[in-house]
């Protein structure tokens, strides 16, 4: 689902070949197709201009391959009798009519997709390719984003989730769902945001606007709690932030899924990195808390600027590496309550260990971020128990965002 780097089976000529050849471009000066042409030049001097990137890589490369690759992991099983329930907002679709949630039944009103124009790619993902486009009667800016065949099912909770969000606190906005008319391939137009890519602009960020950001993305996650929805893939790839602006938008809403008390989802969401450990041990009736895993992981590393902070080469892996921090007992106590047995090989690979103190992961480069509030903070998000993790409400009154509410309520007395 995320917007990164992939081996597309469908060419970009074919895909922006869906939209319509700017007015400007002279057709007479050029043997090759019209649109495709103009867009690598376009995208050629508009690279030339943007904010610096790092190479077109989402993440680090591939570690050498361990033990895991050669042993036949069997799922996780859970015996009866331990059942979960989210601790906030669990009976929001409840008591809501079933045309609020009932996706499927849901009819797309389609605009009109010659009122686009696309000028540069600026990113790619397993379901989807992302440009940036502009509005032909006004010029206005905008973000579109060509999906790829994929289960009509699937199209149709991404775009009911976000007319159901729309207007919500630092949630990407949907302007318009236009197709092409012949190939029927449905696309996805967004409000623009002039992101600095994450790896460019993490680094630079001081103590307080990472607080701030956070704060930022806690009222995003908030709200869409609170509207009975999870968003199952919270990571630095899908928050766009303006810095100039100080503008934070939660984008890709593509794996994201009404909660429902007692229903069983699958466990093969999220990118591994932020996956939490319910989705590792196969728990299946997971709930909001799953965001506030991978908010954890996202600001474990932005304040000790190790990215990503678990780094696990595999799902088992993965579960490995966190429990190399936060410990194999922890683990343990987490999987008896919920009456998880891991498959007996998975359990050796997890193996024996203590809890690694957050302060181990404190060095000279990054003191001025890992301050106690901070690691108090981190360690509050990073539990294994989902239902001991704070709420994104909760979260937001914890004491490491007192400067953001100070200077918010500092501001609001002002007007």
């Amino acid at each position: 689902m995320a917007i990164r780097p992939f081996q597309s089976t469908l060419s970009l000529d074919r895909f922006v070949s869906f939209f319509r050849t700017p007015r400007s471009f002279s057709s007479s000066t050029t043997n090759f197709p019209v649109f495709p042409t103009f867009f690598r030049r376009r995208f050629a001097v508009s690279s030339s201009n943007s904010s610096p990137r790092p190479p077109h890589r989402s993440h680090p490369p591939p570690l050498p391959p361990s033990d895991t690759m050669a042993l036949k992991i069997g799922k996780s099983t859970r015996r009866p009798g331990a059942t979960s329930k989210a601790r906030i907002y669990a009976d929001i679709n409840v008591v809501r009519p079933k045309e609020y949630w009932d996706y499927e039944s849901l009819a797309i009103q389609w605009g009109e997709q010659d009122d686009y124009e696309v000028v540069r790619e600026v990113g790619r993902g397993k379901y989807s390719e992302v440009f940036e486009g502009v509005h032909c009667t006004d010029n206005e800016k905008c973000v579109v984003k060509i999906l790829k065949p994929v289960k009509k099912k699937k199209i149709k909770r991404e775009i009911k989730i976000l007319q159901n969000l729309c207007g919500g606190p630092n949630i990407v906005k949907l302007l318009d769902i236009v197709r092409d008319q012949q190939s029927k391939t449905p696309s996805l137009v967004f409000e623009y945001v002039n992101n600095t890519d994450f790896k460019v602009l993490y680094p630079t960020l001081s103590d307080y606007d990472i607080r701030y950001y956070i704060y930022e993305l806690l009222k995003a996650l908030d709200y869409c709690h609170s509207q009975g929805i999870m968003h199952r893939d919270v990571k630095p790839h899908n928050v766009m932030i303006d810095h100039e602006q100080r503008k934070l938008r939660l984008i890709d809403w593509g794996l994201a899924e009404f909660y429902h008390p007692g229903k069983e989802y699958n466990v093969r969401v999220s990118s591994r990195y932020f996956k939490g450990p319910e989705l590792l041990v196969d728990l299946q009736d997971y709930d909001y808390s799953l965001d506030l895993w991978s908010l954890g992981c996202m600001v474990a590393g932005m304040i000790f600027q190790k990215e990503p902070f678990f780094y696990g080469h595999d799902n088992y892996d993965q579960l490995v590496k966190i429990a190399k921090v936060l410990g194999s007992d922890e683990l343990n106590a987490y999987l008896n309550k919920y009456r998880i047995e891991l498959d007996p090989q998975f359990a050796v690979l997890v193996g024996r260990n203590g809890r690694r103190p957050w302060a181990k992961f404190i060095n000279r480069n990054n003191h001025h971020l890992a301050v106690p509030e901070a690691i108090d903070f981190v360690d509050k998000l990073l539990q294994f128990d989902h239902q001991e993790r704070p709420t994104a409400k909760e979260a937001m009154a914890h004491p490491y965002f007192n400067p953001v509410r100070n200077a918010e309520s500092s501001t609001t007395r002002a007007h």
